[in-house]
């Protein structure tokens, strides 16, 4: 059964993620965010457990506090209904990084990927599914002056 539902969903996207960065136009050492929007296909949920993860490529441009992040470090709230928990994607995920101050002038994309548990309680099933997403930005060859 778990091999049928899998080849009915294989060409459908569960989950949906619009990924931006801000500002577009970066210096080097300027902060910013990338501003994950996640959209769930109608009838499907995405639990908590197992662990929910956002995981960034490597970026020569770009320093996160780490390369990956789950749904705790991020905060998503968790909302319940017939006894099942499932992840609140209402409001956009955002991360927090720097520009390297070795950062190449001109435009770059970040690449990522969100390892997810989606399921349909009204078709019983569940399986485990990644998704990619990628946002571009351009770095300045200027240096971010920070405010005293």
């Amino acid at each position: 059964m778990l091999l049928l539902i899998i080849g009915l969903y294989a060409d459908e996207e569960l989950l949906k993620v619009e990924a931006s960065i801000s500002p577009e136009r970066l210096s080097r050492s300027q902060e910013g965010k990338v501003s994950l929007k996640i959209k769930v296909q109608k009838g499907v949920t995405i639990n908590p457990q197992p662990v929910f993860t956002i995981e960034l490529s490597p970026s020569d441009a770009l320093v996160f506090p780490k390369n990956f992040f789950t749904a705790s470090d991020l905060e998503i709230e968790i909302l319940e209904k017939d006894g099942e928990e499932y992840l609140n994607f209402k409001e956009p995920i955002e991360i927090p990084f720097t520009v390297s101050l070795d950062a190449k002038r001109g435009w770059h994309v970040l690449e990522g990927k969100v390892k997810y548990f989606a399921c349909s309680k009204k078709e019983e099933w569940c399986l485990k599914s990644t998704t990619k997403f990628s946002a571009s930005f351009y770095t300045r060859s200027s240096i971010n002056k920070k405010k005293k």
